[in-house]
């Protein structure tokens, strides 16, 4: 059972008493009282270090406070910024140091940390990176069998063995007929080039081929561009708006091969 909001302390003092007469494992003590074998464990440490007082919940405030810079130092700093705003911390320390050495300077991210209490740090706007090799053109239509394919690593798994799976599955989006799962040793472009090949001469050439731009088909190269051969126009990498369900699909035909 759970312990009592009302009248916890009593449930911890019950479980410590039972525990130690010692007729119920600790496995199905903590059961019995709804806590984990951790603070079952933890329970019976504070008793017997502290007896029934022990049992309390304990304050988890911090017992020690960081040291703060004293003002007198917070206040050379923000002169010395406001005299000289493009300054860093780094720069403003050093330059600090060397005006006077005796007194005890914090470290520079701690002036960092105090150059933003205080205003004086303007926050930079991100850029978002534009993804390297993602098309940003209009996409095929997927309204005809072998005219949109598309291909992915579906993630991992160890075999029995202890090497690594990695499934390479080619989909035609329209049909969403799988035209090829195979299981390969790793991600390299030597063995999903040969699964590519295989499949081009059992079904022919489609006109676009929807890809990740994860390896092998991308890469970080300039342009995001890798060793395999691009589209023509309209082709795009990047993920297919019906990529969920033909997921679901590949599951559902993978659950009836199993069974």
């Amino acid at each position: 059972m759970p312990w009592s909001e009302t009248s916890i302390m009593e449930e911890r003092a019950r479980f410590v008493l039972e525990a130690l007469e010692g007729w119920t494992s600790m496995s199905e003590l903590c059961a019995r009282y709804g806590v984990s074998r951790r603070v079952g464990y933890k329970w019976l440490a504070r008793y017997r270090e502290g007896g029934l007082g022990a049992l309390e919940d304990r304050s988890r405030a911090r017992r020690t406070q960081a040291s703060r810079t004293p003002p007198e130092i917070v206040a050379r700093i923000v002169a010395l910024r406001k005299k000289h705003p493009t300054w860093g911390p780094r720069k403003l320390l050093a330059r600090l140091q060397a005006l006077e050495p005796d007194l005890p300077w914090p470290a520079a991210s701690t002036v960092g940390e105090i150059l933003r209490r205080e205003g004086l740090v303007k926050g930079r706007r991100r850029r978002r990176r534009r993804q390297a090799g993602a098309w940003t053109g209009p996409k095929t239509l997927a309204d005809e069998p072998n005219r949109v394919w598309t291909a992915d690593f579906k993630g991992e798994f160890r075999l029995g063995c202890g090497r690594l799976c990695y499934p390479l599955t080619i989909v035609d989006a329209a049909t969403r007929y799988i035209l090829d799962c195979r299981a390969l040793p790793s991600t390299s472009s030597a063995g999903a080039r040969a699964s590519f090949e295989r499949v081009f001469r059992r079904y022919g050439l489609p006109e676009v081929i929807r890809t990740d731009n994860g390896v092998p088909f991308s890469t970080q190269a300039l342009g995001g561009l890798s060793s395999w051969p691009s589209g023509g126009s309209g082709s795009g990498s990047g993920s297919s708006a019906r990529g969920g369900g033909i997921r679901k699909t590949m599951a559902r035909t993978s659950a009836c091969t199993a069974r």
